[in-house]
């Protein structure tokens, strides 16, 4: 078989896997248009916006039920738990900021969007949660130097339950829809709601102590609280800091390496990235193909590597695959060698 019968075998194959992808499509009734993949960052954005004011509606509650208790009772623990659960609330106003501001097109300046302008609200959510800390650490503080007593301890005691209950409820709606839409701030908030939960708890004790007559038990509550908090900013902190660093799961890395090997053609993968814009994920791949294809059918494959992509990769939005194949004679990169940084 010549080299132009070789040619005509490869372009017939290439065209019966287009037309079985092609039908694929029609039965399975499933699209990767650009209009589709805006749609459901759209969408995501909705729900992230529904569960920010619903959460913001029950901690505002929360917190002005402990408020008028706090008044009345002078105790510091609970007055902690309600800085830091007013704190929580507060940090729904940046979020949903960011999720208004991410539903920008793309633009000349801004080629691939305002999505991280969620990575900027949780900034913020860790700038609000490091305030808390300080003020509760002070008042705590304060009052261990300065002792005062602390009246009316059932109604500490039953609004330290109310705190539990608002921030539990509060962390379980955003984390579950932080992550149903890719939204690390979001998760992160709910985290915070979670550990705010037991902080509350942590203020029934202080109402014991001082019903039995341990009226510093308050403000050692206070203090604890304030070391609760400051483990919670650490783990807030990291997943900011990886997210603006773009860190993604290696096991997503895996999955998209398994998904452009496993497309019939692909002889190789080379290097795969992945990184977060917001609450969705963009990829970068390189694949290795047959050296003697056409451009069309190396753009083919290209294009089928891109539909496993979006396939086997939670939340990915595109893709950009680049094709290359192995060296004979001569490096195809040699013309790139010299802008190619070298290891330390």
């Amino acid at each position: 078989m010549d080299g132009n019968e070789h040619r005509h075998v490869r372009e017939a194959g290439a065209g019966r896997a287009g037309t079985r992808h092609r039908a694929g499509h029609l039965l399975g009734k499933h699209r990767h248009e650009a209009a589709d993949r805006v749609d459901t960052a759209m969408a995501a954005s909705r729900e992230g916006m529904r569960t920010l004011w619903l959460s913001l509606a029950i901690l505002v509650v929360t917190a002005g039920i402990q408020t008028v208790v706090v008044v009345f009772s002078g105790s510091i623990a609970l007055l902690g738990d309600t800085v830091h659960n007013a704190a929580d609330a507060l940090t729904a106003v940046p979020l949903g900021i960011a999720f208004v501001v991410g539903r920008r097109a793309a633009t000349r300046r801004y080629t691939y969007g305002y999505g991280r302008a969620e990575d900027l609200a949780g900034i913020a959510v860790v700038l609000v949660v490091a305030a808390s800390a300080a003020l509760t650490a002070y008042q705590a503080v304060s009052r261990l130097l300065d002792p005062r007593d602390v009246t009316h301890a059932g109604a500490v005691a039953l609004a330290a339950l109310v705190g539990f209950v608002g921030n539990e409820w509060v962390a379980r709606y955003r984390i579950l829809t932080g992550r149903r839409i890719g939204s690390a701030a979001l998760v992160a908030d709910g985290l915070h709601a979670r550990a705010d939960g037991f902080t509350s708890l942590a203020v029934l004790l202080g109402a014991a102590g001082v019903a039995v007559g341990w009226p510093w038990a308050d403000p050692v509550v206070g203090l604890a609280i304030t070391a609760a908090i400051l483990l919670v900013l650490r783990d807030v902190g990291r997943e900011v800091y990886r997210r603006l660093m773009d860190s993604v799961d290696p096991a997503l890395v895996d999955a998209a390496e398994a998904a452009v090997r496993g497309v019939d053609g692909v002889r190789g993968a080379g290097q795969v990235r992945l990184r977060w814009v917001g609450h969705a994920l963009r990829a970068e791949a390189d694949i290795v193909v047959d050296p003697h294809l056409t451009v069309v059918q190396a753009h083919a494959l290209a294009v089928q590597a891109e539909h496993a992509l979006l396939h086997a990769v939670p939340r990915l939005t595109a893709a950009t695959v680049h094709t290359d194949h192995t060296p004979q004679d001569t490096d195809p990169h040699a013309l790139l060698a010299h802008h190619t940084p070298t290891p330390a």
